[in-house]
């Protein structure tokens, strides 16, 4: 059995291979060709939560879950909120296959699909992108939005200044670009590209800061009660989801306006597996304003780990 830690991972899971790998992922899960039953959330203390999520796919040659917890006070402790493993186990004969780290995995392949996302909805001529958050996410998203378009300037916001302007000061030092930290959230909201990758509870991107033609992408919330967008920014948009199922069960952007009456579920194009097999549209045209919805779902972590395997394999 093959046991990788999270430097192993980052090796063999290069951005632009993820984001590949989560164009199977999603064209898989959409396709009715991943099984995964809905993951069990164990609340703990303090507001943080134990996760268990299996899946199986037959093209993928694996069954497997990841294990996670999420806790949100860990920041004040110097440590990342989310922890977690993934097994794979061989499909036809059970055999574990893999341990690897699963932080690691979340972190790449959260990042990957909203780049896969943007790669099928951003304007091709983007070049500007608006970042709410300062961690993991934040740094994996930049260098997802990057792989995709080929941007110029970065405005990131934090509900900390200090952290923020640090933040923006290694990113430019590390990737010798311009990224400066926002004045406020609208100047970071009317970017080409958005990413929310926070874990604010209540909306941090207001519709009427988000100009036409933007594309948006939304994962931090995973919860009914929870998100980063306001009502209006959904109306306004052409709302994308990663899988319908998991957003009706988590998916507070989208589920509190449709408890509102503001939208109904029909208000939500598709998904992005139906988009990739050209089941539905995508962008209508240059003012259109995309968001994509992001909660995740096991067929992402298994794929990616998978795709490590893969690598390690072929010694890449």
């Amino acid at each position: 059995m093959i046991i990788l830690d999270a430097g192993q991972v980052r090796e063999h899971l290069p951005m632009e291979q993820c984001i590949e790998a989560m164009a199977a992922a999603m064209q898989a899960a959409s396709g009715s060709r991943f099984i995964s039953p809905p993951r069990q959330m164990f609340p703990l203390e303090g507001g943080g939560i134990f996760a268990v999520m299996p899946g199986m796919g037959r093209e993928l040659g694996v069954y497997g879950s990841k294990i996670a917890s999420v806790n949100p006070g860990n920041s004040a402790r110097g440590l990342p909120a989310i922890h977690g493993i993934v097994v794979l186990f061989d499909y036809d004969t059970g055999v574990p296959i893999s341990v690897m780290d699963g932080a690691e995995i979340t972190a790449i392949r959260t990042a990957a699909a909203s780049g896969l996302a943007t790669r099928l909805l951003a304007r091709e001529d983007a070049r500007t992108l608006g970042l709410f958050g300062t961690g993991v996410q934040a740094i994996t998203h930049l260098e997802a939005m990057r792989s995709v378009r080929p941007l110029q300037s970065v405005r990131v916001w934090g509900r900390d200044p200090v952290s923020t302007q640090r933040f923006a000061r290694e990113q430019a030092e590390r990737l010798g670009m311009e990224v400066l930290a926002a004045g406020d959230p609208g100047e970071a909201a009317s970017c080409d590209i958005v990413c929310a990758v926070t874990n604010s509870p209540t909306p941090i991107v207001e519709g009427r800061w988000v100009r036409p033609g933007a594309h948006v992408n939304l994962v931090g919330a995973h919860s009914l009660r929870t998100r980063e967008a306001d009502t209006q920014l959904i109306q306004r948009s052409s709302v994308y989801v990663d899988l319908l199922s998991s957003q009706k069960a988590e998916g507070g952007d989208i589920m509190i306006p449709v408890e509102e009456g503001a939208i109904t579920l029909d208000h939500v194009v598709g998904e992005i597996g139906q988009l990739l097999a050209g089941d539905i549209p995508g962008r209508r045209d240059d003012r259109a304003i995309t968001v994509y919805n992001s909660v995740g779902f096991v067929a992402q972590d298994l794929y990616a780990a998978a795709s490590v395997l893969e690598a390690l394999r072929r010694g890449s």
